[in-house]
């Protein structure tokens, strides 16, 4: 199961004095991604809220089944300008 799920492996020995710290780094990342997330959807042509949806899915995927704990993960503009491409 901790194959499948990684952060089995990690979460019994996680210290709760590392919790704010992981709150105040996900509260930055959030900042960060909300108009950045938008601002890739309108490049590519679609309604804002996609973009919404591409970078909280992604980053929620990745905490549960990532290994690394050094990764960057969610939109990317090259993306958003292929998807527009694609799309005509």
């Amino acid at each position: 199961m901790k194959n499948i799920f990684p952060f089995l492996d990690w979460i019994s020995s996680y210290k709760k004095t590392d919790f704010v710290k992981d709150l105040l780094a996900g509260i930055t990342v959030g900042i960060v991604l909300v108009p950045q997330g938008m601002a890739y959807a309108m490049i590519a042509g679609l309604p804002p809220v996609h973009g919404l949806y591409a970078s909280l899915f992604p980053v929620l995927v990745y905490a549960l089944l990532g290994t690394s704990r050094k990764i960057a993960v969610g939109p990317v503009a090259m993306d958003s300008l292929l998807v527009a491409v694609g799309l005509g």
